[in-house]
């Protein structure tokens, strides 16, 4: 796999030098080598109370050593209270007491599989060799799984066999395990929370090992933290939109991204000498409905573009008027990568009066008033009464538009898509006609920090920097997804990496 590299402009270096020589900071560096009482010295600072943070904390915590736990916002769990909670593992206690003969052997070539050979390998292996055990170790702390479950796939392309798992309440299932985990580690004093702080700063000691944190609250204060190990679990940085360009190299159409995910980790990594990867990996999803056509709008609806939910009446075209996929294509990561090459991963669905009246219902979770009512109030929704006029309203090409629904309707009736499609029930070619705007966009970081089998932070020279470790997002979906949304493959090996890294990969010691 090519690897594209990305390191700090002049711009944001100077951004994160202002921040960090900012008089509050540097008077907490300054005082940093006192701080090496009893108080404020820890065994391992984990920054970041989320998906791999609070695992981290909880295993190191039954090695008997004092952890400090950083958190910018006032909860624990991060991310995963929007996320969905994807998890899938292969050789699980439930997989084997509903008679599922799965290894972690045959999840990593599925990985492999679907992500075209593009994951980092190493990196998947470690994942999916102790994901199992991390799963179980959820399910027997009181995970709520959804009964049907594991299945091959949900909304991602499926696996060979079941071994992908949502809990009842999405991402939330998770996070109650974790808090119900971390309480009683908080309470007997092992692990310390410390909330609404950020994090700001590394400090690097003698041969550029870092042995610390410096840490700013909600009152402007810093404070300095000394710890033999600090792990990075920070997550993306999806709402930092400056950030989010610069490293994926995308516009960043959606505003949808946990508020916190600002990618601070990624900002002091790099200013001790990390770097980042896996720009060439990034993938849209295939689509959402937008409120308005303002810059990182939030999508409210989604179209139903999945054939084995919902077959397909209508076409999908660019802002050429060019159909640009087989609408009735089965598979999901063929339909994203199609997208990915059209301008602003962007296409518009265009029907016309009798798909409207006859299609099922196409947005999901909407009944028919709700779907009839859009064309009037919201604005990703178009009526005309002919296609050059929808064209007009769309700012689709005109003529692109017309031979595109020409050359549809002209296949569909000599049974001979030239896309291949096998589903066209009828023409369009009735007035009025009708458009919907998708735009296309990812919520997680595809770039991350770039770590070495053993989750080391580690330089361009593939050396490590002694003392800092990473795991969850910010080490970057492309590692373990690679150009391809591969399920499950971001919350599994955040909490799993996160397990490891607190019960046996980072060599703590008791204090």
């Amino acid at each position: 796999m090519t690897e594209i590299l990305w390191t700090p402009d002049a711009l944001t270096k100077r951004r994160f030098l202002i921040g960090a020589g900012s008089t509050a900071i540097g008077l907490a560096a300054a005082r940093f080598a006192q701080a090496a009482d009893d108080k404020n010295s820890w065994d391992l600072i984990v920054v970041g109370a989320g998906t791999a943070g609070i695992p981290a904390a909880v295993f190191a915590a039954h090695r008997g050593v004092r952890v400090l736990l950083i958190e910018a916002s006032a909860q624990l769990g991060g991310t995963l209270h929007l996320s969905t909670g994807q998890m899938s593992a292969a050789g699980t206690k439930v997989q084997k007491s509903k008679g599922i003969v799965d290894t972690p052997a045959e999840h990593l070539e599925d990985v492999w599989r679907i992500s075209k050979g593009t994951v980092n390998r190493d990196l998947v292996k470690l994942a999916v060799d102790n994901a199992a055990e991390a799963y179980d170790w959820l399910m027997d702390s009181g995970f709520d799984m959804i009964a049907s479950h594991p299945v091959k796939g949900r909304a991602h392309e499926p696996y060979s066999k079941d071994r992908y798992y949502w809990g009842t309440e999405n991402g939330v299932s998770i996070v109650k395990v974790l808090e119900q985990q971390l309480k009683p580690e908080i309470a007997a004093g092992r692990v310390t929370w410390l909330a609404r702080h950020q994090a700001k700063q590394l400090v690097s000691g003698v041969g550029g090992a870092i042995t610390g944190v410096i840490t700013e609250g909600e009152d402007g204060k810093s404070a300095a933290h000394r710890g033999k190990f600090v792990l990075l679990a920070t997550g993306g940085f999806n709402s930092n939109v400056k950030m989010y360009e610069d490293l994926q190299g995308v516009k960043h159409y959606a505003r949808m991204s946990y508020p916190y995910a600002q990618g601070q980790g990624h900002d002091m990594a790099m200013a001790v000498g990390a770097y980042v990867r896996g720009k060439e990996n990034y993938l849209s999803n295939f689509g959402g409905i937008m409120e308005t056509d303002e810059p990182q709008s939030h999508s409210f609806a989604r179209f139903n573009t999945y054939p084995e939910r919902r077959q397909p009446w209508e076409i999908y075209v660019n802002v050429r008027g060019e159909r640009f996929v087989r609408e009735d294509v089965p598979s999901v990561d063929h339909r994203e990568h199609a997208l990915l090459k059209q301008p602003d991963l962007r296409y518009w669905v265009v029907f016309d009066h009798d798909i409207f009246k006859q299609s099922p219902v196409p947005i999901e979770g909407w009944d028919r008033e709700q779907f009839e009512a859009a064309f009037k109030d919201k604005a990703m929704f178009f009526m005309a009464d002919s296609l050059e006029e929808l064209a007009k309203k769309t700012g689709v090409n005109a003529a692109g538009l017309a031979a595109s629904v020409a050359a549809y309707n002209k296949g569909r009736e000599a049974k001979k898509d030239a896309f291949g499609r096998k589903h066209m029930p009828l023409a369009i070619a009735k007035a009025p006609f009708y458009a919907i705007r998708q735009q296309g966009y990812s919520i997680t970081s595809t770039v991350g920090i770039a770590v070495n089998n053993d989750l080391q932070v580690i330089r361009k020279d593939g050396s490590a920097i002694k003392g800092l470790y990473a795991a969850g997002e910010i080490i970057g979906t492309s590692q373990l997804m690679g150009s391809a949304f591969c399920g499950g493959m971001n919350v599994m090996p955040a909490i799993a990496f996160g397990k490891m890294l607190g019960q046996r990969m980072i060599p703590l010691t008791s204090a």
